[in-house]
């Protein structure tokens, strides 16, 4: 008996041969049909025929048939039998397949594919271990070389079911939904969108062994091919495109792989046939085709080695495996080329870069564009396509959601008027979390928020100056959830609060003082910003992860009011405790002296004069910054950024340092 795994392949007899897709027998557990497709140079069917399956049980030539079901020794199996003698010339592989009924094949208990001769000894097994979401499967496949059948093990998996497979392979699958009913009139409609890559052309098949030079020898529109190669055994193969000196320029394959096969996109130069050098062991098959064989990635999609896979749906994640080679290595690349850049070579997204096993998300726009693969190994390929946004249903209800990375535009339910933005955003392990980027018309970015900053979810104020709308973008986001509330909603600071993560308050009285403590975590972000009804904002304080307190001021409009935002992580807890304006330390007069640590409002109650300020900052960019405040505890003139002899007005100060300061007279 001969065991083989995946992608490897056998030498069985060129006689009459019985195949059984067998899978154990298990109460409860999923069905499995089972069909062969016969496929051409091209692997393509030749027309509906080429396939049987236990509905069309027996193709023309007689040389394959559909035999039925059996069930003993604990096993079920579905038979198929091939007269490989039989089987026309024009058929180069007999694809052996698979559909589920009832689930899918990664519930299937024991699924395997066996060859067995006449007598009953089996040629060629294959136990397929991989199975998951799949609800169709290439098993194995028999194929023709130098005269004699091989088997090799496929184990490719479609989530599309047989419709999906029959598709891959050539085979137009009629839509069941019944037509629509005759319209009475022409109504006049836009010319669809093109998908198509690029024109249809005649394959070029060529077929050799050893080192040799491969002149196509078929007219070929511009742009961009694919050339496809088939090597078999081990051993190196390796192929260059010829530039118009006849000397090496694109290399296309440089591998060692055991039975090489693989896809690359290649730009023939204008004003000259394409020319390509093979280096190989063994003997191999090259074919130059249209860009319409690309495999879709509609469904997910298995691989081994080199591909060119075309992806026309909307921007969507691209969730990736990569198995490494035989001994857990290997290289792996995508690139992604859209469209409109597929004339030129050099415009591409470089996706992927890396070497050994590896399972990863990479984001990609929406389609059409190829995403053309390097690979040593098996890999998969799936796309989850990022949820398209209804902007009037959101508009309506005030909620906005996607995942990844967008540009959304958010409407101001009450326009000339603020609103808290309500936020739930994961990230995608970005250093500094996930971000979100206020856009003017000019495209300049403002910082909203960020996630090591302001959490995964919390408030914030947004529409600052009452604007009828806002255009953010988010980056390094997984799932997210923006959400307008009206601003009367704001948490209101009539005493001391408490409370974790960011969130928005709102304050109406006198000018005053707030003190912002630390409750919970211990060295998260913490800070506070006043923001006027106007727009206009400006930092109360900041911990700079600290647990001592810090103190800032709350700068209100001339009608008495601001509001507050507090910034903080998930885990961060915080308090914010008011006081009056006479709370705040007073200095002045001869032989003063005033000493603190981090943010902090003074009072000096002398005239303006020389005083002298020293500073020890935490790190180099802790500068000591002052400012004067007016009485509305509006910040108007930076005075300091540096420590020594400074002139101070008279009136209330803010200090803004996370280190520690002095202030002295300057005699």
């Amino acid at each position: 008996m001969t065991h083989i795994t995946k992608g490897a392949n056998t030498p069985v007899p060129a006689a009459l041969l019985r195949v059984a897709v067998c899978r154990r027998s298990v109460p409860g557990a999923p069905s499995v049909d089972a069909s062969a497709l016969l496929l051409d140079a091209l692997g393509k069917v030749r027309g509906d025929a080429d396939l049987v399956f236990y509905n069309q049980p027996a193709h023309p030539s007689g040389a394959v048939r559909h035999a039925g079901t059996a069930d003993g020794g604990g096993q079920l199996a579905e038979w198929l039998e091939l007269d490989l003698p039989r089987i026309e010339a024009e058929v180069q592989r007999v694809v052996i397949a698979g559909s589920c009924d009832g689930g899918v094949f990664g519930s299937v208990p024991g699924l395997n594919v066996r060859a067995l001769t006449g007598d009953g000894t089996v040629v060629a097994h294959y136990d397929v271990t991989d199975a998951s979401e799949e609800t169709a499967f290439v098993l194995g496949e028999f194929y023709r070389r130098n005269g004699t059948w091989k088997f090799r093990a496929v184990g490719q998996g479609y989530a599309s079911g047989l419709a999906g497979l029959a598709t891959d392979f050539g085979i137009a699958v009629e839509d069941p939904t019944p037509p629509p009913p005759p319209i009475p009139a022409p109504i006049p409609v836009p010319p669809p969108t093109p998908t198509a890559f690029g024109p249809d052309f005649q394959p070029f098949v060529q077929r050799g062994r050893g080192n040799g030079v491969i002149s196509v020898g078929v007219p070929l529109p511009p742009g961009p091919v694919i050339v496809e190669a088939w090597h078999e055994g081990d051993g190196y193969f390796g192929m260059h495109t010829l530039n118009q000196r006849n000397k090496d320029d694109d290399l296309l394959y440089n591998s060692t792989l055991r039975d090489f096969r693989g896809r690359a996109l290649v730009h023939p130069s204008e004003g000259m046939p394409l020319r390509l050098r093979v280096e190989a062991d063994n003997d191999w098959t090259v074919m130059v085709q249209p860009l319409s064989v690309t495999r879709r990635l509609d469904s997910p999609l298995q691989g081994y080695g080199p591909e060119v896979v075309a992806y026309t749906g909307t921007a969507a994640d691209v969730d990736v495996e990569f198995a490494g080679d035989e001994d857990g290595g290997g290289y792996f690349a995508i690139k992604s080329q859209e469209l409109a850049n597929l004339r030129d070579p050099d415009e591409y997204d470089l996706l992927v870069n890396e070497t050994d096993a590896l399972r990863q998300t990479v984001p990609v726009p929406a389609g059409p564009l190829l995403l053309l693969i390097e690979a040593d190994g098996a890999w998969q390929l799936a796309a989850r396509p990022l949820p398209v946004l209804d902007q009037a249903a959101a508009q309506a209800s005030g909620v906005y959601t996607g995942r990844g990375k967008s540009t959304v535009t958010l409407v101001n339910p009450a326009p000339g008027r603020p609103s808290i933005l309500e936020y739930a955003i994961s990230d995608e392990g970005a250093f500094m979390g996930y971000e979100v980027k206020l856009l003017d018309e000019y495209d300049d970015e403002e910082k909203l928020l960020r996630g090591d900053n302001n959490g995964r979810r919390g408030r914030t104020l947004l529409f600052r100056k009452g604007e009828p709308e806002a255009r953010l973008r988010i980056e390094d986001a997984g799932d997210w959830s923006l959400r307008l509330l009206p601003v009367e909603q704001a948490q209101p600071l009539t005493g001391s609060v408490e409370g974790t993560g960011s969130t928005v308050l709102g304050y109406t009285g006198p000018p005053a003082l707030v003190g912002l403590r630390r409750t919970t975590g211990d060295d998260g972000w913490l800070d506070s910003w006043t923001v006027q009804p106007q727009g206009k904002r400006a930092i109360c304080a900041d911990t700079a992860g600290r647990r001592r307190p810090v103190t800032g001021p709350l700068w209100v409009s001339e009608a008495g009011y601001c509001y507050l935002l507090v910034q903080a992580g998930d885990e961060t807890g915080w308090r914010l405790d008011p006081a009056p304006l006479d709370t705040a330390p007073a200095f002045g007069g001869q032989g003063r002296q005033m000493s603190g640590q981090g943010y902090g409002v003074v009072r000096h109650t002398g005239p303006e004069t020389e005083m002298m300020l020293t500073h020890e900052g935490r790190g180099m960019l802790d500068l000591l910054v002052i400012w004067e405040l007016d009485e509305r505890l509006r910040p108007v003139r930076r005075i300091s950024t540096a420590s020594g002899l400074q002139r101070l007005p008279g009136g209330l100060l803010q200090i803004r340092t996370s280190g520690n300061w002095t202030i002295e007279n300057g005699g």
